[in-house]
């Protein structure tokens, strides 16, 4: 169990030298955050960006890979598993909360970091809630400030080289989850630093999954949670962590990005990073996601009766081509390399003229398979010079009659608020019933004003053992 109200006591010699090291810093700001400096804005993305990581996880619940986490973790006492009347640990909730989080791919995004943060931080704060007494107000915070740690530092350490073979969410996700639950938590600077360093020793995540469509990467952001779970627990029992984590000779940069640390300010010129976090409309990789909606716009131009696609050119930047999985052209064995396949997305929405999970329910459609072998992955310049402020695509089809017809967009078009409720809505209510799912979200709306957050996991789980158990 974390205690909420943990003391400083007095710091180690190594720790009092050690104000000027990268974990320091962070650990100064975090401690020092104070939410009401930036406005309604943060909190309000907070807020959504919850409903949105609860909506997957309700929609995901019965999914291979949420059994398999459910199934991987006994039965314990102290945290609520979303859908699951069965209780865990806090850190075995958080696994699992994360893993169902993160089922349908289609979790909050970063573009800067190349990373979900949503699916570290919420489980870790859903978990640890329920461990003390802490406000709604202090849980929304404390997700800013570790949106913003895991984001910053996410930008700073990778570029489409390392992601080829790190998982960017599983090196900076716990970053940023453990600033917020050091905050959420009370921790002091030397406790928050301790748990920085103690999260980066056990991040990780290896980028090879996506050439087979294998399972890890759901797992990823549980390893990840349930980690820095017990990262806050060891800094809370006093554990000392590297000083240097950062930018030490074996450190964080050092090891993974084989280069010089970047020094990183927390919300620099008064911006908060979660306001540059999209939530994705598609349960699809990140890099497929604008393609696959001007593609979209294509496909309502086809009238039934238009001659067949010939050609398919898919215009995209160069971060998005060199993601593992997105520029690959099958076989599809699996699901998941269907929807890392930025090919396979176009193809699809093409050949079925929609968007959505259903595109990716059989992977033997025949006018998909066919169009996907007629498309051509190029990089353009502009898009790439453009990322990661913006993710653009271009989409050029050439038709049998001689006609092309072609559509670009600068950037990835959002989940609207309403989409994301409705979706909320939908999912939540077919686990616990729409009774439940409008308690739920009227409690995420109201969190500003709620004293006591513990209430917000109980909701999340039925009543009696679910059958699925």
């Amino acid at each position: 169990m974390v205690a909420a109200d943990v003391r400083s006591g007095s710091a180690p010699k190594a720790a009092r030298r050690s104000s000027s090291t990268q974990a320091a810093r962070l650990a100064e700001a975090i401690v020092a955050f104070d939410a009401a400096r930036y406005g309604p804005e943060p909190v309000a993305k907070a807020r959504i960006c919850l409903l949105d990581f609860l909506s997957a996880a309700f929609e995901s619940v019965d999914l291979e890979w949420s059994r398999q986490a459910r199934a991987a973790v006994p039965a314990g006492v102290g945290g609520h598993v979303v859908g699951d009347a069965v209780q865990r640990s806090p850190g075995d909730a958080a696994f699992a909360n994360a893993v169902l989080g993160h089922g349908l791919v289609r979790e909050d995004m970063h573009a800067g970091s190349i990373s979900h943060h949503g699916v570290v931080i919420w489980p870790v704060l859903l978990a640890l809630a329920e461990t003390g007494s802490f406000s709604g107000q202090r849980l929304l915070a404390a997700a800013i400030v570790g949106y913003e740690t895991g984001c910053r530092v996410g930008r700073a350490l990778f570029d489409s080289t390392l992601a080829r073979l790190f998982r960017p969410t599983g090196l900076v996700g716990p970053l940023g989850a453990a600033a917020a639950g050091a905050y959420l938590l009370g921790f002091d600077e030397r406790k928050t630093a301790a748990a920085l360093a103690l999260a980066a020793n056990c991040a990780g995540g290896l980028n090879q999954w996506p050439h087979s469509g294998a399972s890890e990467m759901y797992f990823h952001p549980g390893f990840g949670a349930r980690n820095v779970v017990t990262a806050l627990q060891l800094a809370a029992a006093g554990a000392f962590g590297s000083p240097d984590i950062f930018e030490g000779e074996a450190g964080l940069f050092a090891a993974f990005a084989r280069k010089a640390a970047v020094p990183v300010t927390l919300f620099p010129n008064g911006e908060a990073d979660i306001l540059a976090v999209y939530n994705k409309p598609v349960g699809a990789c990140n890099f497929a996601q604008t393609a696959c909606q001007a593609a979209f716009r294509l496909a309502q131009q086809l009238t039934p009766d238009a001659a067949p696609i010939e050609s398919v050119a898919i215009r995209v930047s160069d971060a998005a081509r060199r993601y593992p999985g997105c520029d690959f052209t099958g076989a599809f064995e699996r699901g998941l390399q269907a929807k890392m396949s930025i090919q396979y997305g176009v193809a699809a929405t093409l050949a079925l003229r929609r968007l959505g999970e259903a595109n990716y329910r059989r992977l033997d459609e025949p006018e998909t398979l066919r169009l996907v072998a007629a498309s051509v992955l190029e990089v353009d310049p502009d898009f790439t010079r453009a990322f990661p402020a913006a993710q653009g695509a271009e989409i050029e089809i050439s038709l049998a009659d001689g006609r092309r017809l072609k559509t670009s967009l600068r950037d990835v078009v959002p989940a609207t608020e309403a989409e994301i409720r409705q979706r909320f809505r939908g999912a939540a209510g077919a686990v616990l019933g729409e009774a439940r799912a409008e308690a739920i979200e009227a409690m995420v709306d109201g969190l500003e004003e709620q004293t006591e957050v513990a209430a917000l996991p109980r909701l999340l789980a039925p009543e009696r053992p679910s059958p699925r158990h």
